[in-house]
């Protein structure tokens, strides 16, 4: 794709180095290595934490405008939003498994294979897409029911959901694209999609939920397709820009069965890693009910802060993914080891930056949210140790990236077995001495217990599988 020959093959500089006025450089090669790698991973991970940061946006501005309809109507949106967030978390393997896959055929030069690749990924969204919808617009209704709303409540979720669930095909086909988009080391285009996509939807979902002129609207249906049209119009645009690429390259653009069923396969570890943490999710969250409203409802808020912040580590690591995967295609084993020692100070500085700022703002970030004084004065102890957790987390979630980049999604489906086998009786013990107990087994145990497996993983040469 644009841009591909400027980054790929750039494993090493070299090592008598002329600056851009001619002047002999200064710089010891190491060092001219260490600024060449920073900057490649800010082209990557600028415009990657800007799409990310964007993603929430889509349920921002419904939220905005639902709301104004009504407490139903925005208590059926949060339901639907819960189906559609975790089907979009169990198929997030088809952007992270097709990034990698996709960056080590750049990596070895293929990029006609590297395309091919990433076709089959879209093929594999788009079965995956139909099937979901099939199965799932039947059980509209039971699916709804899980979470015990009124009548009314349920109605309006059953109405939105309905037509949500239309959109799987074009929603994974958007995790697809980005995943191809990524490993061919291009996240702007995700970006500016992204944005795009964003301004249509909420200019779609203003006219069809309040109507224009003497047209009165469609209420909460009207949010449901106007969220539709939007991500249809960016699954168009990605698809279009992975196709383009395609035909250029002449790859083929067939579905390929032998293809497909790889990249399903390889998927299947990553469903698993992604369930596993959903389910120490849903250990804190069934810990904190326990305690009382006061407690959930700070849980709430502290796991909304911690997920946001989580968007400026994810974007290192989504570098880390299309750039472990181009090094080991490339069979430079010591060009992957010298960039992932290097992302992983870019995850140590991002967990110290983004931990010293949730500490410096744990007093006033509740005040956004909620004027409840029992929830004010539990968030901000929670919120203390999770700012003390940020500098873990941030190099958790780059060498997750960096192995997930290898292919080594097996190994990271075990660690996450055995990180959460040992945090969630721990959790659920401690859990009753109140909700910073339950933080700092989350801490210390969940995230503490991921570095360490992720840190002896990153040492060792398992994962250094070379070649595309």
């Amino acid at each position: 794709m644009h841009r591909q020959n400027a980054c790929f093959g750039q494993s090493h500089l070299p090592r008598g180095g002329v600056s851009r006025a001619g002047r002999v450089s200064s710089l010891t090669p190491v060092t001219r290595v260490g600024r060449e790698h920073d900057r490649e991973i800010l082209r990557l991970a600028v415009p990657a934490f800007l799409a990310l940061v964007a993603e929430p946006m889509f349920l921002l501005a419904d939220s905005a405008i639902v709301g104004h309809l009504g407490t139903p109507e925005l208590a059926a949106l949060g339901i639907a939003s819960a189906v559609m967030g975790t089907l979009v978390s169990l198929c997030i393997f088809l952007a992270y498994g097709t990034t990698a896959s996709v960056a080590r055929q750049v990596g070895a030069g293929r990029t006609r294979a590297a395309l091919t690749q990433g076709v089959d990924g879209l093929w594999l969204a788009t079965g995956l897409g139909l099937l979901a919808s099939l199965v799932t617009v039947p059980l509209t209704r039971p699916l709804v029911r899980l979470f015990g709303p009124g009548p009314l409540v349920e109605d309006q979720a059953v109405v939105y959901l309905r037509i949500a669930l239309l959109g799987a095909v074009p929603l994974l086909l958007m995790l697809a694209a980005t995943g191809v988009l990524r490993g061919l080391q291009d996240t702007r285009t995700p970006l500016l999609v992204a944005v795009a996509a964003n301004g249509a939807n909420v200019v779609l979902n203003l006219v069809l939920v309040y109507g224009v002129g003497a047209w009165e609207g469609l209420g909460l249906a009207g949010s449901a397709w106007g969220t539709l049209l939007a991500q249809l119009g960016a699954a168009t645009a990605l698809v279009w820009v992975v196709v383009r690429g395609a035909r250029r390259t002449r790859a083929t653009l067939r579905p390929d069965l032998a293809g497909i069923r790889a990249a399903g396969r390889a998927g299947v570890p990553l469903i698993l890693r992604t369930l596993m943490l959903r389910a120490s999710l849903l250990v804190m969250t069934y810990a904190a009910a326990r305690l009382g409203d006061a407690d959930l409802a700070t849980m709430q808020l502290a796991l909304t802060i911690w997920t946001f912040l989580a968007f400026t580590l994810d974007a290192v690591a989504i570098a880390a993914q299309a750039i472990t995967g181009r090094y080991l295609g490339a069979s430079d084993a010591a060009g992957a080891r010298a960039v992932t020692r290097r992302m992983e100070r870019w995850g140590w500085a991002s967990g110290v930056v983004t931990g010293a700022a949730l500490a410096a703002l744990s007093p006033f970030l509740g005040g956004l949210f909620t004027s409840d004084p029992d929830v004010l004065e539990l968030l901000v102890p929670v919120l203390l140790v999770a700012a003390l957790a940020q500098p873990l987390a941030g190099i958790v979630f780059v060498l997750d990236g960096v192995l997930i980049g290898a292919g080594d999604a097996v190994y990271l489906a075990w660690a996450q077995l055995v990180t959460l086998a040992l945090f969630a009786p721990v959790a659920l013990a401690v859990g009753d001495r109140g909700l910073t107990w339950l933080w700092v087994a989350f801490g210390v145990l969940f995230m503490g217990g991921r570095a360490v497996t992720l840190l002896v993983r990153a040492r060792g040469d398992a994962w250094l599988r070379l070649g595309a």
